[in-house]
């Protein structure tokens, strides 16, 4: 394909940026760059001067350890310079990311390639170490960059975190940066997308340069990154954005005036906001891990309950009904009520739906251990090996006929135990981790009422009324009710909120109106079962923080939270000067 003509009639004034909003997986840098290739052509036909890709795009991002690699670091590389001998052909030139290995350090970088080769690479000051992200374990800090010049056009590339704080970007116009590309692997959490933009509008502000913020799009384990590419001129307006859980490839047009550079306005997509945000990450999230993974679809467990019926209905969007198995296992204490809701929950969903009777399996189960027993009441025991009968039958049609099994625990229950390991905790993925029980009803009304733009499951009513109204129940006894065991879910979700979230004192939340012995035992639930979470599927990071990267708490812990008041320190028994300053070193 000849790009002869577009790359030669650009004049000096006007810059074509194509930003692609693209995804990658982790490791297939071939296809990554396959992706590259497919975005340039497209963005050739819009008529882009330069094509714009998310940070780390030819790796994946993000690639943890594996960046480490000699080999993957050389085939990052590697696929670079090749692409860069095919912009040989007077194309558009293309900002790639990589990770890029010199003098002995290893870095975040993001390279320009035109004209043939790799014209000019910048390296990631500011490398985020918090939460999800560990990027000071596997990459150097670069140096403070200036700008790259293209087509006259001096640019300057903050990449992702360097926009968090001012001096990367500071140090660009001091340098001669007329407008800022942003390169970006930022994640997915509620309400992330007004933050980012109030970061940008902070650099808009204090440089006085645009800014184009390019954002990856996709799932990548437990992360989902939502896109939602923007660029903010320095009226403070929002020029372009693009939608959110969508790759999309959208050239503006850049123009320098006599008070310097600005972006003419285009497209400005609606983005969802809220528990719509959130069931469309879910999905995503989902979707992303059975397709990269290249399973065939899911199986998952159909109770008649909440969780399994929004998981359910998760699937069905992420993947189509046609490649979603659902079955029901019911037991002695398998209420009718769970038999018609499953059933019909299933009908409407357009799934396939069997049911497998557990009872041989369980008396099974029970005969062999009786001699072990005997003398001991029935307890949690008893209770447990339903479940994990359960559990064993659907990874056995997992293992038979290759479906990734769906594990469906919110995050109330498995933020107090509320699960049993190696049973309906057994799964590859869980697209319900990150969410609280009263957030999991919320979203089964909106369910009913709507779907994500691109699902692949049926309009309407698609989860029974009944399934939302009925009190929650793990049936493993008779008359058993989740408020058996645990305070309501509106109560316990606050705590929870508070004690994962907001890592408040137990004092502090009985202020709020809570019981002190209630929430001294949801707090010692919430460290007890530690060593479960550690067991458990990933899952979709919705929150600011999720059980695993964000909070990562010792499974041994004897710490429990007294509920006194808290206490000022004693300043009378702390040094006069503080511990590790240097007049202290010197007495």
């Amino acid at each position: 394909m000849a790009f002869m003509t577009l790359a030669k009639t650009s004049p000096a004034d006007r810059l074509m940026l194509a930003l692609a909003q693209t995804p990658s997986i982790v490791g297939d840098i071939v296809g990554n760059a396959d992706i590259v290739r497919a975005a340039r052509a497209e963005a050739a036909g819009q008529g882009a001067d330069l094509v714009m890709f998310p940070e780390m795009n030819l790796a994946g991002y993000t690639p943890e350890d594996l960046v480490l690699k000699p080999a993957f670091q050389e085939a990052c590389r590697a696929a670079a310079e090749e692409l860069a001998r095919e912009t040989a052909d007077g194309g558009p030139a293309l900002l790639v990311g990589l990770p890029w290995a010199e003098e002995g350090k290893l870095y975040n970088a993001y390279a320009l390639l035109a004209g043939g080769k790799i014209e000019a690479v910048r390296f990631k000051v500011d490398l985020p170490n918090y939460g999800v992200f560990d990027e000071k374990r596997v990459f150097a800090r670069g140096p403070l960059p200036g700008p790259i010049v293209f087509k006259g056009v001096r640019i300057g590339i903050p990449v992702c975190e360097d926009i968090w704080s001012e001096e990367v970007c500071e140090c660009l116009v001091e340098t001669g940066a007329e407008l800022l590309l942003v390169p970006n692997g930022s994640p997915y959490w509620r309400g992330k997308t007004d933050q980012r933009v109030q970061i940008a509008l902070a650099r808009v502000l204090e440089t006085e340069l645009p800014i184009a913020y390019l954002n990856q799009v996709g799932g990548q384990d437990e992360l989902v990154f939502d896109g939602a590419s923007f660029v903010l001129n320095t009226d403070r307006t929002i020029a372009v954005q693009l939608p959110a859980f969508r790759a999309v490839v959208t050239t503006c047009a850049f123009v320098r005036g006599r008070d310097g550079w600005a972006c003419e306005p285009g497209a400005r997509a609606l983005l969802p906001e809220g528990d719509e945000a959130d069931y469309t990450a879910c999905v995503m999230g989902l979707r992303d891990y059975v397709e990269k993974n290249n399973f065939p679809g899911v199986v998952m467990g159909l109770s008649g309950g909440i969780d399994s019926a929004i998981c359910a209905a998760m699937a069905a969007d992420a993947l189509g009904p046609e490649r979603v198995h659902c079955i029901m296992l019911p037991f002695r204490y398998t209420s009718q009520d769970s038999l018609t809701d499953a059933q019909a929950c299933a009908q409407a969903l357009g799934v396939r739906y069997d049911m497998l009777p557990i009872a041989p399996a369980v008396e099974g189960l029970e005969a062999v251990l009786a001699p072990l027993f005997a003398g001991r009441p029935r307890d949690l025991t008893e209770e447990n090996l339903q479940s994990r009968v359960r559990g064993a039958l659907l990874m056995s049609v997992s293992n038979k006929f290759g479906p990734m099994l769906v594990t469906t625990g919110n995050k109330s229950e498995m933020s107090v135990g509320y699960a049993t390991i190696y049973g309906d905790m057994n799964g590859g993925f869980n697209p319900i981790k990150d969410l609280y029980k009263m957030q999991v009803f919320r979203l089964c009304q909106l369910r009913n009422r709507w779907k994500p733009d691109g699902a692949l499951g049926p309009d309407g009513i698609v989860i029974p009324d009944n399934i939302m109204t009925k009190p929650p129940s793990a049936e493993l006894r008779d008359d058993q009710k989740d408020e058996d065991s645990l305070p309501p879910y509106p109560v316990l979700d606050d705590i929870l909120e508070c004690l994962v979230e907001h890592e408040m004192r137990v004092s502090d939340i009985v202020a709020r109106g809570h019981a002190l012995d209630t929430v001294k035992k949801i707090e010692r639930l919430l460290y007890l079962a530690e060593y479960k979470r550690r067991q458990s599927a990933p899952g979709v990071k919705v929150t600011h923080k999720n059980f695993g990267r964000d909070r990562r708490y010792p499974i041994v812990n004897r710490f429990r939270d007294s509920g006194l008041p808290a206490r000022a320190p004693d300043a009378s028994l702390s040094p006069k000067k503080p511990l590790g300053s240097a007049e202290r070193f010197e007495e």
